[in-house]
């Protein structure tokens, strides 16, 4: 999957981009909608099965537009932590 070019350059995770307003933003829909597509589609009404395609939509254009940042964010973390294992591995050797 293809890496937008301002998600290279570090980023903070405690810091807000277009990409975090714009998977809230979504994330928000998507909970609406999912929680109307189904009432609707319990009263046996079409358009809930809109409602909950455009949900499927929403979760797939949240994942697409926020998964770059959270793998760079957790590749990130997983470095300093093995880093850190590291050294404690060192510090307490049973020898």
């Amino acid at each position: 999957m293809r890496q937008r070019a301002h998600i290279d350059k570090k980023i903070s995770p405690r810091e807000w981009s277009r990409d975090d307003l714009i998977a809230c933003v979504l994330s928000g829909l998507a909970y609406l909608n999912v929680l109307a597509g189904t009432a609707l589609l319990f009263l046996n009404q079409w358009t809930g099965w809109v409602m909950t395609g455009i949900t499927v939509l929403q979760v797939w254009l949240m994942y697409v537009t926020i998964d770059p940042k959270l793998k760079m964010v957790s590749g990130a973390f997983e470095k300093k932590q093995q880093g850190y294992l590291e050294e404690l591995d060192k510090m307490i050797e049973w020898e």
